[in-house]
């Protein structure tokens, strides 16, 4: 049953990435993440970059800029999609739980090294 939210603002909003991870395309609808900016990473994992068909990868990080928001979009999922998410996110990011722009509480993949420990 897909009773888990995920807001993905890059890769895993790709095809190629959604069939490769969960083995099917993901039902979503546009939402945002206030109060974040989006940046670039590179990754070095080449089963992410086969995945993803590139190396350079977005990540977001906290803004104090109020007007900040990265869109994207929110997908409903299983507990196994979510562990498989886990899966192909690599160290750099870390899964936290937001409350999206639309009052939609969501899991979402926060910089590992900018974001606050716990959920």
């Amino acid at each position: 049953m897909a009773d888990q939210r995920l807001f993905s603002y890059g890769t895993l909003q790709l095809e190629q990435v959604q069939l490769s991870s969960f083995g099917r395309l993901l039902d979503g609808q546009p939402d945002a993440l206030p109060g974040f900016r989006l940046t670039m990473i590179e990754i070095t994992d080449p089963e992410v970059i086969a995945a993803s068909g590139t190396d350079q990868h977005p990540l977001v990080l906290a803004s104090s800029e109020p007007g900040d928001a990265v869109d994207g979009t929110v997908f409903s999922i299983t507990d196994a999609e979510l562990a498989a998410a886990d899966d192909y996110e690599v160290d750099d990011y870390a899964r936290r739980e937001v409350l999206l722009a639309s009052g939609t509480k969501a899991w979402v993949y926060l910089s590992a090294a900018h974001s606050p420990t716990g959920s």
